[in-house]
């Protein structure tokens, strides 16, 4: 007997977890849908030579067993509430029980890159491309990722080919645009983006292609007309096309940074984090607007919620701020929190974390005045906190190890 196949449904799941299915490409119940242009009537349509029809956006379905649903749900629940093992665990689940559940190896591949293992993230890309080969999320996160380890010319050669063997999908030409776009020619890249919309008018990553375009490009001002369109629209006749879109919001928060309107971008960063809470790049520009503020109390749990979701992106950030400036002083405190609060540090072990925060603190303290006012009020305590952790560690590997237990005369039998 066939097992029977449901479409992805997410009942209670938080907003979070929602907005992440939707990344993903799973339909749930309550999302905001775009009004649709109307369609000619089929028999007008049939009428019409196959040459000048409009074409039809391939759209990939999601379905998954029950089985696979459930686990897939609870992964991207425990990724909400940044659970990395257990997310991974669930999406691993989830693809074993139904080797169908391809929007499952996008979520696992996710939650690898968080974890450094990229080489583990593209290889989990590629599965759920080799099931669903023009499925959108696999192919904007696989483009993503090889554009962040700076492999733009792979990057490149992925889009291509895959423009050639699916030329019609909307999903395809937008991640083309998303590389061309890197690459720094923006003419063409706004071109195979609004081809993009023609395929699929309401493919919404491709409309954020188009604003990412602009805003790299230094056009500020059309940068942020499109993303006005996607997430506030323009009047009842024009409404919002994706009003809870966390990447166009973080690129509008950027784009305010830029134009130096404070609240407006802490707006919009508190918004990204309340539906993507695993968008690191919010918590760390919403953590160095309230240290600048002084306010380190509010910044310390951004920094350490980001730390659980990927740890290596947040010191990379802050050392490069570190050596880019030596003597900014809320970098060397940042640094310390990283070091003192994450587990698992890449590169070095438990103690050598802690010797670092403590250098780190005791760096701060030497360009303290440099600080804003208010910023690392407690990093004394800190630092005494460091020193204990380290004094336990110590005489936890100092403690001799119990002897083990006689075995009794005559042995175990």
């Amino acid at each position: 007997m066939q097992t029977e196949r449901v479409r992805c449904r997410w009942g209670q799941l938080p907003l979070a977890a929602l907005v992440f299915a939707a990344a993903l490409g799973c339909s749930h119940a309550g999302r905001d849908k775009a009004p649709r242009a109307a369609r000619p009537e089929p028999a007008a349509e049939e009428a019409r030579p196959r040459s000048e029809r409009p074409a039809e956006p391939r759209r990939t379905k999601v379905e998954m067993s029950p089985e696979a649903a459930s686990a897939y749900a609870a992964g991207m629940a425990a990724f909400a509430k940044a659970d990395l093992k257990g997310a991974s665990e669930q999406f691993s689940r989830a693809f074993a029980t139904d080797p169908a559940a391809f929007p499952a190896m996008v979520g696992l591949g996710i939650v690898q890159e968080r974890r450094g293992e990229l080489a583990k993230a593209l290889d989990s890309y590629g599965m759920a491309l080799s099931i669903a080969p023009d499925y959108g999320p696999a192919l904007s996160a696989k483009v993503r990722l090889l554009l962040g380890m700076g492999r733009i010319s792979d990057a490149e050669t992925f889009a291509r080919d895959a423009a050639a063997k699916y030329p019609d999908s909307a999903a395809v030409l937008a991640a083309l645009a998303e590389v061309v776009s890197a690459r720094g020619d923006s003419a063409n890249a706004q071109l195979l983006a609004q081809k993009a919309l023609k395929k699929d008018p309401d493919y919404r990553p491709a409309m954020v292609t188009l604003a990412r375009d602009h805003y790299r490009a230094h056009r500020l001002d059309l940068a942020l007309y499109t993303l006005t369109a996607i997430l506030d629209g323009y009047g009842q006749e024009n409404p919002p096309r994706d009003k809870n879109n966390a990447d166009a919001r973080l690129l509008r928060a950027s784009i305010y940074r830029e134009q130096n309107k404070r609240k407006a971008a802490m707006d919009e960063l508190k918004t990204v984090i309340d539906l993507r809470p695993d968008l690191v790049d919010a918590r760390l520009q919403l953590a160095a607007y309230m240290l600048e503020a002084g306010n380190a109390a509010d910044a310390r749990p951004l920094l350490e919620t980001a730390l659980e979701y990927d740890p290596t992106n947040v010191l990379d950030h802050l050392n490069w701020v570190s050596r880019k400036d030596d003597s900014m002083a809320q970098a060397h405190y940042n640094i310390g929190l990283v070091y003192l609060f994450s587990s698992n540090v890449p590169g070095v072990t438990d103690e050598q974390a802690i010797d670092k925060a403590i250098e780190s603190f005791e760096r701060f303290k030497k360009l303290q005045p440099r600080a804003a006012r208010g910023a690392g009020d407690d990093v004394d305590d800190l630092i005494a906190r460091a020193r204990n952790k380290k004094a336990i560690m110590e005489a936890l590997k100092d403690q001799p190890r119990e002897p083990a237990a006689e075995q009794p005369a005559g042995g175990a039998g």
